[in-house]
């Protein structure tokens, strides 16, 4: 008499949920390509701050032009290094931004089908027990009826 719950857009709610976890994966990997990109721009400022102290300490020196020309493109190309690992920081972080998104948009997909199936399950399980209800009440009646005829 019991038929068990079957939710019909049990497969929709698995390709969402597959999407939801490959979602999950792209931030994971966006994230760690930011680290990265944290760790690019920790090393070209301490570039800088070396040039900048080379500088200072040879600045009371007797340096040709040559050689002071030479550290000053020294010091200019480690500032464009630090500059470019800081624009490169700002795109992975906004990668990241975009990958959180699309993961939030994801996870809401998947959660209202979740609700969904929620909701069929216990209107299953509702209609279920009302059935069995109205089966009880049936035999009961029958039951009753059969011993007032035997009386």
């Amino acid at each position: 008499m019991s038929r068990p719950f079957q939710f019909r857009l049990e497969r929709v709610r698995e390709l969402r949920e597959h999407a939801e976890d490959q979602a999950r994966e792209e931030l994971a990997s966006s994230m760690a390509v930011r680290m990265k990109g944290e760790a690019m721009l920790r090393a070209a400022a301490q570039d800088v701050d070396a040039a900048q102290d080379a500088r200072r300490r040879t600045a009371a020196a007797d340096l040709s032009g040559a050689e002071l020309l030479a550290l000053q493109a020294y010091l200019e190309r480690t500032e464009r290094q630090r500059e470019s690992a800081s624009l490169e920081l700002d795109r992975r972080e906004a990668e990241v931004d975009a990958r959180r998104q699309a993961l939030a948009v994801r996870s809401q997909e998947r959660q209202v089908l979740e609700r969904l199936k929620d909701r069929r399950r216990d209107d299953h399980k509702r209609e279920m027990e009302r059935r069995e209800g109205a089966l009880l009440d049936e035999m009961a009646i029958n039951a009753h009826r059969r011993m007032e005829a035997a009386s």
